[in-house]
């Protein structure tokens, strides 16, 4: 009975000073080049690491409480400060005035002025001018097209005006029956103006679905 007691006493003493050694002798591994990035971590990642730890085996403790449960620990990620929190550095005040300034003066939140400038009246009347003269060639190239043809219509009128036939036909004849444009409209058609009687007010009802011929 002695002997298994002093045994046990032996046992303790040995593990509370392996304890002891490993708590207090820190263990220093040497530093290469290649190993220093893996080796230094910051105190914002020592401090969440215990954080996590504590919560953890609380955790555990809770849930597992008569049931023998195990859980694995989840990687801790530090995060990045987000914008606009107290731990994003400040904004310099002169940056802040300057973009003030840049966006208060964008040219498009700025009104027109009443009384232009010298140069900008001038860049102003330039590019006004342009516009006139460019929409005064497009009006002179499409008369001039409406005048082609319209002669081109004139001369074939007036050569079948003075070309005689078929057979026995007077002079003019094919002109006359050119004129009367019959089929143009369709079948017995009127053109669509002749549809119902020029008068020089409109009528009380636009349209007479009843009306039959």
């Amino acid at each position: 009975m002695s002997f298994s007691l002093q045994l046990r006493g032996i046992t303790s003493r040995l593990l509370s000073r392996t304890n002891a050694a490993i708590t207090t002798t820190p263990i220093t591994l040497p530093i290469t080049p290649a190993t220093r990035s893996t080796t230094m971590i910051s105190p914002t990642t020592t401090i969440l690491n215990q954080q996590h730890k504590s919560s953890f085996s609380t955790t555990c403790a809770t849930a597992g409480h008569g049931q023998g449960v195990k859980l694995k620990p989840k990687p801790v990620v530090a995060r990045q400060p987000r914008k606009g929190t107290k731990g994003a550095p400040a904004r310099d005040p002169k940056l802040v005035n300057m973009l003030h300034h840049f966006g208060t003066l964008n040219p498009r939140r700025i009104p027109p002025p009443l009384r232009m400038a010298r140069n900008r009246h001038l860049r102003h009347w330039t590019i006004h001018r342009a516009w006139l003269m460019f929409r005064r060639k497009q009006r002179g190239a499409r008369e001039k097209t409406l005048m082609r043809q319209f002669q081109s219509m004139s001369a074939a009128c007036e050569e079948l005006r003075l070309t005689e036939g078929p057979g026995t036909r007077d002079q003019g004849y094919l002109y006359r029956v050119a004129m009367e444009k019959k089929g143009v409209y369709g079948h017995h058609g009127i053109p669509i103006e002749y549809a119902r009687p020029q008068t020089e007010t409109p009528a009380r009802t636009p349209w007479n679905h009843d009306w039959k011929p």
